[in-house]
């Protein structure tokens, strides 16, 4: 189990630049799982990653949770100890679309996901480049790499994509450094006129045969047949 996190990490980091402290955003069904089961989710998941963790949850996840009442009482406690990251919505909706809309663009945060609601888990393995973490019996699981991640780096060794990530890079490097001004002042230099092309100059060499003129072959031929007459 050990074997195969350190392998699935390894690709997320070459990959898609993960990197410490690992940003794990976790819904109303992973921390009752983690209670059932009696996880101490803060102390076992830095051990089982590899390295340091920032345990997450956004406001709209709170708000499910704390409407679902006594059932859920347990797993609210637990997600309230969690740093809270700002989501977009003004209005509160569930968590599973809170935490889809952490992850768009290109999940530029490097944020992991962490539940047990299928429905949420198969739409995060359509998103290249997010781990995706559940709980089985008693243990987390950091699950294999979806077929759109594996296909999306083979489109990078490729070299027909470029990272969103990198992009970005590129476009700020740019401008720290001036560049991009100076290929915008580039772009609008007209071609000054230069001078005549020198091909141009050259005479145009005469034609040996013109229209309405005999060769000269033929001129000698004539004179041959009138001084003989």
């Amino acid at each position: 189990r050990q074997k195969h996190a350190k392998k699935n990490m390894g690709f997320y980091k070459h990959n898609f630049h993960v990197r410490e402290p690992f940003q794990v955003l976790l819904d109303g069904t992973f921390c009752q799982a983690a209670l059932r089961n009696k996880i101490q989710i803060r102390e076992q998941l830095p051990g089982y990653l590899g390295g340091a963790t920032q345990l997450c949850t956004t406001r709209c996840v709170l708000k499910e949770l704390e409407s679902l009442g006594k059932a859920l009482y347990g797993a609210k406690l637990i997600a309230q100890r969690f740093e809270v990251r700002n989501c977009s919505h003004k209005d509160p909706v569930s968590g599973s679309v809170c935490l889809l809309s952490m992850i768009e663009e290109g999940n530029p945060h490097h944020f992991f996901i962490a539940t047990q609601d299928q429905d949420l888990a198969n739409k995060v393995k359509k998103k290249a480049g997010v781990p995706l973490l559940f709980i089985i019996q008693n243990t987390m699981v950091l699950d294999k790499p979806s077929p759109k991640s594996l296909a999306f780096v083979q489109k990078l060794q490729m070299n027909e994509l470029v990272p969103e990530h990198q992009k970005q890079s590129i476009v700020q490097l740019k401008e720290r450094e001036g560049l991009a001004k100076q290929e915008g002042e580039k772009r609008r230099k007209r071609k000054r006129a230069g001078g005549p092309n020198p091909l141009s100059c050259l005479k145009k060499k005469k034609k040996k045969t013109q229209e309405g003129q005999e060769p000269p072959a033929e001129k000698k031929k004539r004179r041959k047949r009138n001084r003989n007459r």
